[in-house]
């Protein structure tokens, strides 16, 4: 595997398979790699002639400093791991030469960067990562492009950006990794205490709870977004934001009609952590009756609650972003 820190010496590394007719795969992450990363290279390993692994913490895209000061950087280490998971290229800028003297060019995607993520680290996170994922992708010129879905508010971002000004690159998305115990995996992980690691399972849990009750028929978001808080309590975790989404605009839906996306954000200390999950309606929906409280059984509430227990199950939408 060969490092490269300039666009040109990365333009170099590729012109052979470029002219060979070679087909180029790149997966941008900002480091700290672990094994959902390697999942996105071994993707492109399989696919692709040519794999290009960035290491790249986009300082754009933080909203604050004190987070983009403690995001864990080894780039000895990840190099290792890239050069193992089968990476050609690890390529690994400088802020000066992703962001030179005089650079004023930003993207911005509007409708989907309003929500959830945007609404709570402001429009400079997705013009943030909008903006400097473009410009790695024309910076490489690709084919394809690996993604993972545990930032599933920045995936289509990046869908979106990549279609509107026609990139010439195809965006590939893969499942979540995650913890034997469910956690999803993250480079913002090994900043938590163990005290921490064990409250994060709040965010997990919360998902297996919603879909626990999606499975048991329900299909009012008000009472599955319930049940994820109620999850969430035993953790003493209080989440910044739970949703039930359209999974294309992050428009919030009132009712399970179709598949739909539970998304959450929390910070456990002072690290925040985000996961999804796709939550499905079951074929027949539940009868309606009083909800449990007003003296209704509480069967199906009871279930998913031992459910949230429970090895989450399901493709799981989770990177490599902040």
């Amino acid at each position: 595997m060969k490092l490269v820190r300039t666009v040109s010496e990365l333009r170099a590394q590729l012109d052979a398979a470029r002219r060979g007719g070679l087909t180029i795969g790149l997966v941008p992450t900002m480091g700290a790699l672990h094994a959902g990363h390697l999942s996105l290279v071994a993707r492109a390993r399989e696919q692709c002639d040519a794999v290009v692994v960035t290491l790249f913490v986009n300082p754009s895209q933080f909203d604050e400093r004190a987070d983009l000061e403690r995001y864990p950087r080894r780039e000895g280490e990840d190099a290792e791991l890239a050069a193992r998971a089968g990476a050609d290229v690890l390529f690994a800028p400088s802020v000066a030469e992703v962001y030179p003297p005089g650079f004023a060019t930003t993207v911005e995607v509007a409708g989907v960067t309003e929500r959830l993520e945007g609404a709570a680290r402001g429009a400079e996170h997705f013009r943030g990562v909008a903006t400097v994922v473009t410009k790695l992708l024309c910076m490489a010129m690709p084919d394809v492009a690996y993604f993972g879905q545990k930032d599933a508010q920045q995936l289509v971002v990046i869908r979106r950006a990549a279609a509107d000004l026609n990139l010439p690159v195809r965006i590939e998305a893969l499942p979540t990794v995650r913890e034997p115990d469910g956690l999803a995996l993250s480079s913002r992980n090994a900043l938590l205490s163990a005290d921490e690691r064990a409250q994060a399972l709040a965010l997990p849990a919360a998902l297996r709870a919603a879909q626990a009750l999606a499975g048991a028929g329900e299909r009012s978001a008000r009472a599955l977004l319930q049940a994820a808080r109620e999850a969430m309590r035993p953790f003493a975790v209080e989440p910044e934001y739970v949703a039930l989404v359209d999974p294309d605009t992050f428009e919030p839906v009132a009712e399970l009609a179709r598949e739909a996306l539970l998304a959450l954000a929390a910070r456990v200390g002072e690290v925040r952590l985000i996961d999804n999950a796709t939550l499905s309606a079951a074929r027949e929906p539940r009868t309606q009756g009083p909800r449990e409280g007003a003296g209704a059984p509480a069967a199906a509430a009871a279930q998913a609650r031992h459910d949230s227990t429970q090895p989450l199950e399901g493709e799981a939408m989770a990177i490599c972003s902040a």
